[in-house]
């Protein structure tokens, strides 16, 4: 159900709607919110004299309209776009020319923006990207403004209404990135110009590859996965890497996959190093050739061709990676991810090393945390649910206001877990959501991350809500997806098969196939001390 607000008294309806069963706002600005004389329609007066009034009108507006956005309950999305229509003439200057009092409105809704931005659900649309989806020249329509009251062309509100549903539904960012080296990380053929000589620099004209450098050390700290499939020498594709001038260490990409073989498999065995599916990753090469291989054998692999000259094409490039790995917000989890890659990797390679699994857990020293608070005050918490794919009960996604709704029924539930080993912290990789009834407890939601496997703590996390909730069964809201396999896998060691729909799990099926578990729980205050 969409509601308007009242015409010409943002602040107003802001402060009086009844979100009771809404779920989120869409504020688009225009200067005439602020004060109807920075408008068209009005019939107030304009000039020099009125001009300090306008100001500081607009100024006192822009206050109020903060404080209202800053009351709305918690939960509520909201999504704003700045002024978007030009400002009539009103200033003594020529249009060339910035004036002193639309300078002062322009630093005054800038500040106001950096205000409500830290509202926790409110995002903001990109001014720069919403120029390139819809150039000023082509956004105001003064007839319709005039007539109806509406400012804004048809192609403009289109744009504006794709960018609004971007920052409500935005799609799911990209985890990991796979990158060719020759003629992609750098400029040159490594193997025939020699370690040296190959160049990522504005003095060798190759700086366009300085700039991916850059943007890839950049994702790796934001918390991306990066690997290298390349057809080179390793001898040498190392003695690249050991130049004290590249913008991307090597410690940053991990595996890398460099020898003569299909880049095909190169990218099947670094996915399952990283226990990602394809569709959660981006394959960057030069050659279309190496591009096509990989997409057949890859199907919902994002395949992205390293353009090979003009800026334009570089730039569109630049872009198209951000947004394939662009997030609202950054977690301490992120930090951590690609460690806890290398941990997974040494816990599997250690087991293939034939230590028995028991004796391998054993001695992994673990701790393990259940928090059960119901604030859901932690964006993570949301992040996990909405992002997790393979150990994922049913494949539900929520809105930041359905999550707080489940959360606030009778009954129920909410634990996130956190975990540590002597391989080091992997932090919050796994949430539960349900509701108690009577003797039952419900469980509508469960995912973990993919950093988690083979550690048990999933068995972990039954024994825990048995326990602590008395249950004689946990019943599971479970669906079947096309990527929850590893939970349909798990839940098939208790019920002989996997499930087809939703089931019920009693407590004693689980205790007799329950395997040994070597867990240290440990408190919320340890986790928050420790980091």
């Amino acid at each position: 159900m969409v509601v308007a607000g009242l015409y010409g008294d943002l602040a107003g309806t802001i402060e009086t709607i009844d979100f009771a069963d809404k779920h989120a706002l869409a504020v688009a600005l225009e200067w005439s919110d602020f004060d109807p004389r920075l408008g068209f329609r009005s019939a107030g007066k304009w000039g020099p004299a009125a001009t300090p009034d306008m100001v500081g009108s607009a100024l006192a507006a822009m206050e109020r309209i903060a404080a209202a956005l800053e009351r709305l309950p918690a939960g509520i999305s909201v999504a704003m776009s700045l002024p978007a229509a030009p400002l009539p003439p009103l200033f003594h200057c020529p249009s060339w020319q910035y004036a002193e009092a639309e300078l002062e409105l322009a630093c005054a809704i800038s500040h106001f923006a950096a205000r409500v931005a830290k509202r926790s659900g409110l995002l903001l649309v990109n001014p720069a990207r919403l120029a390139v989806d819809s150039p000023p020249a082509g956004r105001f329509d003064l007839e319709a403004e005039l007539v109806v009251g509406f400012p804004y062309t048809v192609a403009h509100a289109s744009a504006l209404a794709e960018a609004f549903a971007r920052l409500f539904t935005p799609p799911a960012p990209k985890k990991g990135l796979i990158t060719d080296l020759d003629d992609t990380l750098w400029h040159g053929l490594a193997g025939e110009l020699g370690p040296q000589e190959v160049s990522w620099d504005l003095a060798s004209h190759s700086h366009a590859h300085g700039l991916y450098q850059k943007l890839l050390a950049a994702l790796a700290e934001e918390g991306v996965l990066l690997a290298a499939a390349s057809k080179n020498d390793p001898a040498v594709v190392r003695q690249v890497f050991e130049r004290g001038d590249l913008l991307l260490s090597a410690e940053r990409m991990f595996p890398m996959e460099v020898h003569w073989q299909p880049k095909s498999g190169s990218v099947s065995r670094i996915l399952r190093t990283w226990n990602i599916s394809a569709d959660s990753a981006v394959f960057v090469d030069d050659s279309p050739m190496e591009l096509a291989e990989v997409a057949a054998a890859h199907p919902g692999l994002e395949c992205v061709l390293f353009p090979k000259g003009g800026g334009r094409a570089v730039l569109a490039t630049l872009w198209r990676l951000r947004d394939l790995f662009g997030k609202p917000r950054l977690s301490g989890e992120d930090a951590i991810r690609l460690d806890s890659i290398r941990r997974f990797d040494a816990v599997r390679q250690s087991a293939a090393d034939g230590a028995s699994v028991e004796t391998f857990l054993q001695h992994a020293d673990s701790e393990i945390c259940l928090d059960f608070d119901l604030s859901g005050s932690d964006p993570r918490e949301l992040e996990l649910v909405n992002k997790t794919n393979q150990f994922n009960l049913n494949g539900i996604r929520f809105g930041e206001a359905d999550w707080r709704t489940r959360l606030a029924e009778p009954g129920a539930i909410l634990a996130s877990v956190t975990y540590r080993d002597k391989f080091g912290p992997l932090g919050k990789i796994a949430v539960l959501q349900g509701r108690q009834e009577g003797p039952v407890l419900r469980i509508g939601v469960w995912v973990m991350s993919c950093r988690a496997f083979s550690r048990r703590i999933e068995h972990y996390c039954l024994k825990s809500l048995f326990e602590r909730f008395g249950s004689r069964e946990l019943f599971f809201e479970f669906a079947p997806t096309s990527k929850n396999g590893p939970l349909q896998d798990f839940f098939a060691q208790f019920l002989g098969g996997r499930p087809a729909a939703a089931f019920a799990l009693s407590r004693e099926r689980f205790q007799s196939a329950c395997p040994p578990l070597f867990h240290r729980a440990t408190s919320w205050e340890k986790v928050q001390a420790d980091g």
